[in-house]
């Protein structure tokens, strides 16, 4: 249970109305959020050569924003069901807003990292609490599967978005003009939760778990910070440090929870099948599609010479058909389990076929995996929506939106890195042509990874109940019939 306050003076809107201005509030918090994630995979290349920035400033311009994104997502979400999941969700859209400023006007590579971190922080609370905001104003049925449909679908407008922004006022402006439009859209969209949203939380405030959000900040920061620097040398000390580092402190963080009497995130969630199924679907999304395609802009500029345009446009064979798949993905009759495999499948499909590249290949050779993987992906975006809230408490609806939405940018962000070194780790013949044999060498590893996510959820079947159970209710029936 949740308790509910006016958002704004004047008339109550109807419940109707309530839910329908949450819905697209929601989802425009989410769209906004994923155009700012995106933004540099079609505009590096201009924004590299604006700020002098080498290889390892460029794959720090590219994850950053993850970085931000997973350290902030859990703690967002777990802080918004017990302080108000409006007031979170204005503050973030605030932070990304005031974040973007900086990277419009950076000077250096250093300030722009600096702004794409602060932007995750704040687009990490407004993809959490926008979940939960959702889930509070509609119950499980159909209700609930259209409005997770139409988030699931504005998370592949974001992307389908963000580059083609990017691309288009580069080529009009400059690159620094799509972070500019990302703070004003920002700050229209804190404006939009200020009045159009009624606040709410759990009814019973529980304690700051101050423990649990250190240990799982550093350890997260540490770690995504630790694979950054990898792409440019996996032996580095400083690589190491940060990664054993990180890891270890993903271990306390795991051994405070265990031990918390008020845990930000409660280990005993880990003992429903259907939990960890949501999150281990998002964990292989981000290490698969998501670091596929995140990647697959620079082959087709470094690697084919087309342009940024171009390589925009075809990355809405992905993100346009998984919009449209999320829409109509609430008339699918199967549990969440059933559509994560389904979904997984179809996408490691599509993956596939984005292989077997080569230096004179058309853009055109790989948007049949491209549209593959964008019905696939749509297919679990919607599902993801549902599920990270429905398998949680209702009170912590947004605790359970930050842990599936981080599994996802930690999938992603150990993805891209993989998918990178192997890229750039082949040497034969030109770089472009060292590039492509890379990256189809990577295309196998992304589509393994979406495969075995699959079986993994396969095998979290819910567990059956006791046999004394099921016969102590066959009873009561009886005993209840004769009665009658």
């Amino acid at each position: 249970m949740s308790a509910t306050t006016p958002g704004a003076a004047g008339v109550q809107p109807s419940s109707t109305q309530l839910a329908s201005r949450t819905l697209w509030v929601a989802a425009a918090g989410t769209l906004i959020a994923l155009i700012s994630f995106t933004t540099p995979v079609a505009s590096l290349a201009d924004t590299a050569k604006g700020l002098n920035a080498g290889p390892g400033a460029q794959a720090w311009i590219l994850s950053s924003m993850s970085l931000g994104l997973a350290v902030a997502l859990l703690t967002s979400g777990a802080l918004a069901d017990d302080f108000g999941r409006r007031r979170v969700f204005i503050i973030g859209a605030t932070v990304l807003g005031i974040a973007s400023i900086p990277c419009a006007l950076a000077p250096n590579d250093v300030v722009l990292i600096i702004g794409r971190i602060l932007e995750g922080v704040g687009a990490a609370a407004v993809i959490a609490c926008s979940l939960a905001l959702i889930s509070h104003q509609f119950p499980t049925g159909p209700g609930r599967a259209k409005a997770s449909g139409i988030w699931g679908a504005a998370l592949g407008g974001g992307i389908a978005v963000g580059p083609l922004m990017a691309a288009g006022l580069g080529l009009a402006i400059n690159w620094r003009a799509a972070y500019g439009l990302v703070a004003i859209l920002s700050v229209a969209l804190a404006f939009a939760g200020a009045h159009l949203l009624t606040e709410s939380r759990a009814h019973h405030r529980r304690r700051i778990d101050w423990a649990g959000v250190i240990l799982l900040s550093t350890g997260l920061g540490a770690l995504i910070a630790g694979l950054t620097l990898a792409r440019s040398g996996l032996a580095r000390p400083s690589v190491l440090v940060l990664v054993i580092g990180g890891v270890l402190l993903l271990v306390a963080f795991v051994a405070a929870e265990i031990r918390s009497v008020s845990p930000m995130l409660d280990p005993k969630l880990f003992g429903n099948p259907a939990f960890v199924a949501v999150n281990v679907a998002a964990l292989a999304t981000g290490l698969g599609v998501i670091a596929q395609m995140s990647f697959f802009s620079t082959v087709l500029q470094r690697g084919m010479h087309e342009s940024e345009l171009v390589a925009a446009i075809a990355l809405l064979g992905w993100s346009a058909f998984s919009v449209l798949t999320s829409l109509a993905a609430r008339h699918l009759r199967m549990t969440g389990r059933v559509q994560f495999v389904l979904g997984l499948l179809v996408v490691a499909l599509g993956q596939a076929a984005m292989g077997w590249q080569r230096t004179d290949s058309s853009v055109l050779q790989a948007v049949p995996g491209l549209i593959v993987a964008g019905i696939g992906t749509g297919v679990i975006n919607a599902a993801l929506g549902r599920e990270s809230v429905a398998t949680v408490p209702p009170a912590r609806a947004g605790m359970g939106s930050g842990a599936n939405n981080t599994a996802r940018y930690l999938g992603s962000a150990i993805g891209v890195t993989i998918v990178a070194i192997m890229a750039t780790s082949v040497h034969s013949g030109t770089p472009q042509q060292s590039l492509i044999s890379g990256w189809n060498h990577a295309v196998v590893f992304t589509t393994i990874a979406t495969t075995v996510g699959a079986l993994l959820v396969l095998g979290c079947r819910p567990r059956a109940a006791p046999a004394t159970t099921v016969a102590q209710s066959t009873l009561a029936t009886r005993l209840s019939r004769t009665t009658r």
